[in-house]
This record gives structure tokens, sequence and C-alpha cells, in this order.
């Protein structure tokens, strides 16, 4: 892979990285405030907490997001970007641009999601 490539993918982690925590510093700010002075019934309160437990389970899905950007980049800083972690060919530059935090080549990736619905 070029060097102008993995610009444009490190260009892309560090985007999506960005707004990651950007909804997390705004979820601080915005979504962690519940005072049950502003509901005028249970129902309003209820389902306000309801969508603030939702609101942080997405935050924490984000994180382990953030972490495989974090690899991600890593990976292009030694060099191992784009390379398969399970059978060590290249990864398709189609499947990096749809999944840039991807370390599993297609075929390898099919394999995972089938012995996990195998077994999981």
């Amino acid at each position: 892979m070029d060097k102008v490539e993995l610009e444009k993918f490190k260009e892309a982690l560090e985007a999506k990285r960005e707004e990651i925590i950007r909804r997390a510093e705004q979820t601080l700010r915005q979504d962690m405030a519940l005072d049950s002075d502003d509901f005028p019934d249970e129902m309003d309160l209820a389902s306000s907490e309801y969508l603030q437990a939702f609101t942080f389970r997405l935050r924490g899905r984000e994180k382990v997001f953030l972490t495989k950007i974090q690899k991600a980049l890593e990976r292009i800083g030694n060099g191992t970007f784009g390379t398969c972690e399970e059978c060590g060919e290249p990864i398709s530059s189609k499947r990096l641009e749809a999944r840039p935090e991807t370390t599993l080549c297609i075929r390898c990736k099919e394999d995972q999601e089938r012995v996990e619905r195998d077994f999981g």
C-alpha cells in the first residue's frame, strides 16, 4: 500500500475518532443531568431514564470502536495496516474503505462469523 492510500485511511480514521469524541463530550454536557423536577409524571421520568440508558450503551459501544480505531492508527504507524491478522494476506482496498479499522480480510471475517453463529 502506498503512502497516499495510507494517509487517506489515516485521515478517515482520525475523523471517525474525532466524531466519537465530540459525541461523547456532548453526552457528558447534555445527557448526564436527569432532574425529576423537569418531568410532570413518572412515565416521562421513566422514558427519559430509558433514553439516557440507551445513549450510554451507545457510547459504550463507541468506546470499543474508539479502541479499534486507535489500533488501526497504530498499525498504520508500524507498517502492518491492511494485512489480515488471521491469514497474513492483504485486506482488499474495498474492505478497508468500508471498514478501515478492520483487522481481518473478508474471508477470515466470514469464517469468524460462521464460527460465532454455530457456537454462539
